[in-house]
């Protein structure tokens, strides 16, 4: 039988999708000084909102949380009420949005906030702070066990947060070289504690996270996104296969809402996974609601998941260019095609 990625999708018992295309999380750095969402993002993501569930753009649980300029948070009440706007705006359209919560770890900036940079592991990366070049990452402080602790809360307050901000719920963000990524990659994660060396402890700040949460708005509100593959910010290790293979068959027993696997390009095949790419490796290995991601437009998914790779698809790109993308598949209209100079200002 072949899917129909336009008809509703039944996440879980809680949760329908208006369809099984879902805006991508897309860091466009246009909140305010205050890291407060605008009016202009309350406008860009209302336009947007005929997907079947929109992700926010990553948006930090604390102010050691941030390693870029004007994302928005979910630790003041003026964020709090900034982002209702948003969540009001985009319920009235008729849409679904989930809150991605972040914290960069080892490449967050002082420049941004009072504090050391933590990290699982006193290990730095090279380079500098998107879109302000001249700050370049310094050596993080290795997480006490204090301070995982507090993370910990602090992502379970975020997620808390966000459902009194209108949020239908949360993703956490695991992926892409930020702190709960680097947790589980050797090539971040030297620690010789409960939280290091072996699969088992390099997942437990992952998992503790992901309970805490369920603990506060529910396994149905809480989605997940990983990297497996280390690509970015990460190098690859032949061991890292070993922590997700442990990782996700923990998950599988906790019903989240969905796993999101993060990568730009879908067609990266890692070493570390056996030559497998992201999708085919979280297959694999996971049980429950897989949305892919990485390049893929309409015609691309729609294959996909008719070949059973995942269940539900994330485009970002296609959404940038084109607010009205679901309505333009629909009408068999034509697709304005992304440029990066798009990324200027919020349409």
């Amino acid at each position: 039988m072949i899917t129909d990625l336009l008809q509703p999708f039944k996440l879980n018992d809680t949760i329908e999708l208006q369809n099984r295309i879902l805006m991508a999380p897309l860091t466009r750095c246009m909140a305010d000084d205050n890291l407060v969402p605008t009016q202009a993002m309350v406008d860009y993501y209302a336009r947007r909102a005929e997907a079947g569930l929109i992700i926010s753009e990553a948006t930090i649980i604390r102010p050691d949380a941030q390693g870029y300029p004007n994302t928005p948070g979910l630790f003041t009440s003026a964020q709090i009420q900034g982002w209702k706007k948003v969540t009001d705006a985009v319920h009235e359209q008729g849409g679904k949005m989930f809150a991605q919560l972040w914290h960069v770890g080892r490449v967050a900036h002082p420049h941004f906030f009072d504090g050391d940079v933590l990290a699982p592991s006193a290990i730095g990366v090279e380079g500098s702070v998107p879109r302000m070049r001249e700050l370049t990452y310094i050596t993080p402080k290795a997480a006490t066990t204090a301070d995982i602790k507090s993370l910990i809360a602090d992502y379970a307050k975020a997620a808390e947060n966000a459902l009194e901000a209108g949020f239908d719920g949360v993703e956490i963000h695991g992926a892409n070289g930020y702190l709960i990524d680097q947790f589980l990659h050797y090539a971040a994660n030297e620690r010789d504690d409960e939280y290091g060396q072996t699969p088992e402890n390099m997942s437990r700040f992952a998992l503790e996270v992901v309970d805490a949460v369920i603990n506060v708005i529910g396994a149905d509100k809480t989605g997940l996104r990983l990297s497996p593959g280390a690509y970015f910010n990460m190098c690859e290790d032949s061991r890292d296969k070993a922590v997700f293979d442990y990782l996700l068959n923990e998950l599988n027993s906790r019903a989240l809402a969905y796993l999101h696997g993060g990568i730009f390009d879908d067609s990266m095949r890692f070493a570390s996974l056996a030559d497998k790419t992201t999708s085919e490796y979280l297959r694999a290995a996971y049980s429950g609601t897989l949305v892919g991601v990485g390049s893929y437009n309409f015609d691309t998914a729609k294959a996909a998941i008719n070949a059973n790779k995942f269940d539900l698809i994330a485009i970002g790109r296609p959404f940038i260019a084109n607010p009205d993308y679901i309505s333009k598949i629909k009408n068999a209209e034509e697709v304005v095609p992304y440029s990066d100079e798009m990324l200027a200002e919020l349409v």
